[in-house]
């Protein structure tokens, strides 16, 4: 089991001020592990001492802008394939019975496709199937990747280290489908409000980048066998 991508999933979590307390812990295990490069790790810590020192309203206010009011950088997995379509709830579902199966219980407020969660429950699975299950996720993550570096935004490194970790064939045309889509600007309320007001919101090709619960499932039988 490897605490790695329980500190991944802590770094992108909500700011609290008990996440906050936790950043030296939080690159002690980047360190310690060695799972992800040594120079990838130490490009965190800007944004570790930055949630552990900063004004925690603010560390909030900028982490809502970018991950609940930015759809198109939303870290709900999914959304990226299947926008607010049926299809994502039929996937949310497999994926929660896939958590459930293996001992991991959601709150009510916990969505199974949000990356955090998704990265806790790696944080669960031996290290090289764990590395593999993320790579399900690799074109979203790069893609994602992509976006905040635009924004010049602190948690691109986070993602450096994800798609660094990931073990999985690159697929650049998939990137750039999923970036081909709009890159939504939260400070523009009616062009918000018309993107979630669409029925569903495919980024890129179907299905690509996301890590199904099919194939997850998939992957997991393989293991037990």
């Amino acid at each position: 089991m490897a605490n790695t991508y329980r500190a991944f999933a802590i770094l992108l979590s909500y700011p609290t001020t008990d996440n906050a307390a936790l950043m030296p812990a939080v690159l002690e295990t980047l360190a310690a592990e060695k799972i992800a490069p040594r120079k990838l790790v130490r490009d965190l810590t800007p944004l570790a001492f930055e949630l552990s020192r900063d004004d925690l309203y603010e560390a909030q206010a900028r982490y809502v802008d970018l991950f609940d009011r930015t759809r198109s950088l939303s870290l709900q997995l999914y959304e990226h394939v299947h926008g607010e379509s049926r299809d994502r709830g039929q996937a949310m579902v497999e994926l929660l019975n896939l958590y459930s199966a293996h001992g991991l219980e959601l709150t009510a407020k916990e969505l199974p496709d949000h990356l955090p969660v998704f990265l806790e429950f790696l944080s669960t699975q031996p290290q090289a199937e764990a590395a593999a299950l993320l790579g399900q996720a690799a074109h979203v993550l790069e893609a994602l990747r992509e976006r905040l570096n635009k924004r010049q935004s602190i948690y691109a490194r986070v993602f450096d280290v994800l798609v660094a970790v990931v073990e999985a064939d690159r697929n650049p045309e998939a990137v750039k489908a999923l970036l081909q889509e709009p890159d939504d600007n939260p400070d523009d309320l009616e062009a918000l409000d018309k993107a979630w007001a669409e029925e569903q919101v495919t980024f890129g090709p179907d299905q690509v980048g996301c890590p199904k619960a099919e194939a997850l499932l998939g992957r997991m039988k393989e293991s037990a066998a």
